[in-house]
């Protein structure tokens, strides 16, 4: 059987949000827990993927080689405390754009689907905002909501999220997903 699945948004779930964005390698700091919660993960036998919305490339605020430059500095820093991250997928385009991969459309997730064999509906999907929770219904997947980042004002401008799991963290979030596995 195929080691579980899990995908991870990364802004406001692994590492500090900004409504300014995360424009250089600097920019992105971790929320404490998040990369020990990664490796959690691993120890467990998760394979962890992330899936982020990045148009601050559209935007012109960064390029794709900054970007690349954040990436290694996240999967850097899981790997000092014993994690890893399988791939990092991302969508580029500018909202306007109206792309396929842009959550909360579904293209990243069907790209994750074909490379990982997974059936996504076994699948946790972590993430902070309603669009995440759009994605995971539309899927569907396992939605878990993270407060930190944008959870908690999309739990109360969405007062239907409250049936979704919540956690103030992805520490807090990763904690439950393995209570559930034992």
């Amino acid at each position: 059987m195929k080691n579980p699945l899990i995908i991870l948004d990364r802004d406001g779930v692994i590492n500090y949000d900004s409504d300014y964005y995360i424009k250089s390698p600097d920019e992105w700091i971790p929320i404490p827990g998040s990369l020990t919660a990664i490796a959690d993960l691993n120890r467990a036998g998760f394979r962890v993927v992330i899936a982020t919305n990045q148009s601050g490339v559209a935007r012109g605020l960064y390029d794709l080689e900054t970007l690349s430059h954040i990436h290694e500095k996240l999967m850097r820093e899981v790997a000092s405390v014993g994690g890893y991250i399988e791939e990092i997928f991302f969508c580029p385009h500018h909202p306007a754009e109206n792309c396929d991969c842009r959550k909360p459309k579904l293209g990243m997730f069907r790209q994750i689907q074909a490379k990982y064999g997974h059936d996504l509906s076994n699948t946790y999907y972590i993430g902070d905002a309603y669009t995440d929770m759009q994605v995971a219904k539309e899927l569907p997947c396992k939605p878990l909501l993270v407060l930190s980042g944008k959870g908690q004002e999309a739990l109360l401008a969405h007062p239907e999220l409250v049936s979704i799991p919540h956690f103030q963290d992805l520490a807090e979030a990763v904690r439950y997903v393995l209570a559930q596995k034992n």
